[in-house]
């Protein structure tokens, strides 16, 4: 099945992709599968890495809002927390925004944290009930990475859809995509652009890319905006406020050139904090990797000699590109990669994105994706209290950092290298399979083993 750019870069709410978007989506589409009027009473399942770190990243608070209809691109982060105490306090859930039913939240949304559902680690079961008890509709879901959500069935089925559109370049692998451009004589970005065009103008494309360009620049403005702690109950504090004040006194904006890496951290922190907050973010390509994308691209707007329009669509295009090599070789999902296919995945991407902005050819191209990964291969993800916070704010700054000097190495040679982007996805891939499941966004090891942590009572 092709994927879209507007379907890897999508707008919604944090702190997770895979633990809060993708569930408020699945949870909308059970809505909407069921009759209505027969229904009186939905139980919820949630198990492997929704179970073991929901609370944390806010599954429940999607489940419970994504059932009353609610779309992650389209609800007010202000009401979040309004609907769910109300649905807490009345035990009474607004069914799709129009019938009302009964749902104790204790009783009727399970955390099945000893159990784990054969496809993938974030894996759910929604089911309905009438007022006699009969079920009347029953479905499993799986969270599979970047608000990506599939069903059983269409696991099962193992086949594009009939209906899947048929787009001029297609490509599983880096290999694959280079000989298109050789063939053609195209730039990767061109060839995404063409393949967009399947379901968008060429305005409508470039209106959207912008879009979301504002909703990223939005979100570091907030981010910088605002101070305090980050809820949760860990107690972290936001950074990125006194950081853009220091920042800001300065009367020669780079007395040390090193400072350019402290606005990218900057750009990265704002995001990854309003994140973890629950504000507007651009899975880019999920929650958790959020800041790394829109601090790259504020690196290139901010620092880099005559930033342009132009350069912004073949930053989004070529990034496009390699997302969709890593959703299709490997996965999105830490809960099946570790951090390697969040952070890791974003620095690659954002480091091919840059070196198209910059001018340079497809094989500099290939080569800075490859870079990007292959010093995040075994990033494990090990958030403390199942938190979006720590490491993960921190890791986002590291992996924008790590996206520009990689880059600036693939600028620097021919393309020429020995190892290519398709065997670092490869060796992605089976690193993730190899990786023990504690690392693998469970909270069970690494920092959230070793880090003394005392939440309060709820």
């Amino acid at each position: 099945m092709p994927v879209s750019l507007f379907q890897l870069f999508s707008i919604g709410i944090g702190p997770s992709s895979s633990h809060t978007v993708g569930p408020m989506r699945a949870a909308r589409l059970f809505g909407a599968s069921i009759n209505l009027a027969e229904a009186a009473s939905i139980k919820v399942e949630l198990f492997g890495s929704l179970a073991m770190t929901g609370v944390g990243h806010a599954t429940d608070k999607a489940i419970l809002l994504g059932l009353e209809g609610f779309t992650p691109e389209g609800i007010d982060p202000n009401l979040v927390d309004i609907r769910v105490n109300h649905i807490k306090e009345t035990r009474t859930l607004n069914l799709m925004g129009m019938h009302p039913i009964r749902f104790n939240v204790q009783e009727q949304l399970v955390f099945e944290k000893t159990k784990r559902l054969p496809y993938h680690s974030n894996g759910m079961r929604f089911t309905a009930f009438n007022a006699n008890g009969k079920k009347i509709g029953s479905e499993v879901y799986y969270s599979i990475g970047g608000g990506f959500v599939v069903t059983q069935a269409e696991i099962k089925q193992k086949c594009p859809s009939s209906h899947a559109i048929a787009i001029p370049y297609p490509y599983d692998t880096a290999a694959d995509l280079l000989k298109h451009c050789a063939h053609t004589g195209k730039m990767i970005y061109e060839i995404v652009l063409e393949n967009e065009k399947c379901w968008r103008t060429e305005e409508e494309i470039t209106l959207g890319i912008f879009n979301i360009w504002h909703v990223m620049q939005e979100c570091v403005k907030r981010g910088c905006s605002i101070g305090g702690v980050l809820p949760g109950g860990l107690e972290v504090r936001r950074r990125a406020h006194h950081l853009h004040e220091e920042l800001l006194k300065k009367s020669n904006r780079l007395e040390d050139p090193s400072e350019i890496f402290d606005w990218v951290s900057l750009y990265a922190l704002a995001v990854n904090e309003e994140n973890a907050a629950g504000g507007r973010i651009v899975t880019a390509p999920t929650n958790g990797a959020s800041g790394v994308i829109p601090a790259v691209l504020h690196y290139y707007k901010e620092f880099v000699d005559k930033p342009s329009d132009e350069g912004i669509m073949r930053f989004f295009l070529t990034m496009t590109a390699i997302g969709i090599l890593y959703k299709k070789g490997a996965s999105l999902s830490a809960a099946e990669m570790g951090c390697q296919g969040e952070v890791g995945v974003a620095c690659s991407m954002a480091a091919a994105g840059l070196t198209a902005a910059l001018g340079g050819t497809n094989e500099q191209i290939e080569n800075a994706a490859e870079i990007g990964m292959e010093h995040n291969l075994g990033l494990t993800c090990d958030p403390v209290a199942g938190l979006v916070q720590i490491p993960c704010i921190e890791r986002n700054t590291m992996g924008a950092i790590q996206a520009i000097n990689a880059a600036r190495l693939a600028m620097r040679g021919d393309g020429k290298h020995h190892v290519s982007l398709d065997h670092v996805i490869a060796t992605m891939r089976h690193t993730g399979i190899d990786m023990k499941t504690i690392y693998k966004e469970t909270s069970e090891g690494g920092l959230a083993l070793h880090v003394p942590v005392t939440l309060p009572e709820c």
